[in-house]
């Protein structure tokens, strides 16, 4: 089939080279969001879809928005079978929807009606599922309610951060989305219609659903770290400053042993007993108090530094235990 591959950031590179080195499929043009500025100078930088593309010398196609009436002529004139979409980023409206023979067909990152929208990946975490996936559907004017082609299923690790599960989702998921082509290409594969039952919705995390909340349980605030790293980013207030936060773990008997100015035996800190908050600070550990049980705090990043160990970070400021976060 001719393809006009539709995909913006890394998670999408895996597919896009999948399907160039197809021995039957065409991707003949690419559909990628405009150049956005990136890094400490703001340069416009290219998309990782982009840049691939151009590697492979095939036609890269950035408008504004996918109703812009020169992206409409382009696409009628590519005369394509089928338009495949990773992580686009952007909403598909007629006349592009039905042009392509065979349609749209999107790779998902969850296990479809679950987490329908644009973070599937760190809601999953957020809410603690132990399972996740990916999806090939066909796109429809609803949000990812179209029918389903397959499904893959990953387990999610205790410590998996939205990036390492998102990458792990990327590389099966590229395979799955060849099977679905080569299903559709030969008409042995009919869509599904999703179940109208276990549907649960994945918006966009923006920067304030990152900031953390101390008097939460430990195991909420792990979780929203996790679901949160690399992006939009954990962070927390700290002398009137920002503190980008990295995964944190369950403080065991050694740690807070460690941690202590006058470390108590091990397993006498019981829970609760360090306020929300509260930092708990040793020669090779920093705890910080939650409405449960401590946590262990691992990468840290002060505004304008490098992330560092949470133990240099306040080796360097000379912090003493029963400073605040948040």
């Amino acid at each position: 089939m001719r393809l006009l591959f539709a995909g913006t950031p890394e998670v999408a590179v895996p597919s896009l080279r999948a399907l160039l080195e197809h021995p039957v499929h065409e991707v003949v043009a690419v559909l990628t969001r405009p150049q956005a500025p990136s890094g400490r100078g703001r340069r416009l930088t290219p998309s990782p879809v982009a840049e691939l593309a151009r590697q492979a010398e095939i036609e890269v196609l950035s408008p504004g928005r996918p109703a812009d009436d020169d992206f409409v002529r382009r696409l009628a004139e590519l005369d394509v079978d089928c338009a495949p979409v990773v992580a686009y980023g952007a909403l598909l409206r007629e006349p592009v929807l039905s042009m392509p023979k065979h349609g749209w067909v999107n790779l998902h990152f969850s296990l479809l009606p679950t987490w329908r929208g644009a973070a599937p990946v760190q809601h999953a975490l957020l809410h603690g599922d132990d399972t996740t996936g990916a999806s090939t559907f066909l796109i429809g004017p609803g949000l990812d309610d179209g029918p389903v082609f397959g499904v893959l299923t990953e387990r999610v690790r205790p410590t998996d951060t939205s990036g390492e599960l998102l990458a792990r989702l990327a590389e099966a998921g590229a395979p799955l989305l060849v099977a679905t082509l080569d299903g559709i290409a030969d008409g042995s594969l009919r869509p599904q219609p999703q179940p109208s039952d276990g549907v649960s919705h994945a918006p966009k995390l923006t920067v304030a659903d990152a900031r953390i909340d101390f008097g939460q349980p430990a195991l909420a605030v792990e979780r929203r770290i996790r679901a949160c790293t690399p992006d939009p980013g954990a962070w927390t207030s700290f002398r009137d400053g920002r503190l980008k936060l990295g995964p944190a773990s369950p403080a065991s008997a050694d740690a807070l042993s460690a941690s202590a100015d006058a470390p108590p035996a091990a397993g006498e800190l019981p829970a609760g007993e360090l306020p929300a908050g509260e930092l708990l600070v040793g020669k090779s550990a920093v705890l910080v108090g939650t409405a449960t049980t401590p946590l262990r705090l691992g990468l840290v990043q002060p505004a304008g530094k490098n992330p560092m160990p949470a133990a240099d970070w306040a080796r360097g400021l000379r912090l003493a235990s029963g400073e605040r976060l948040g």
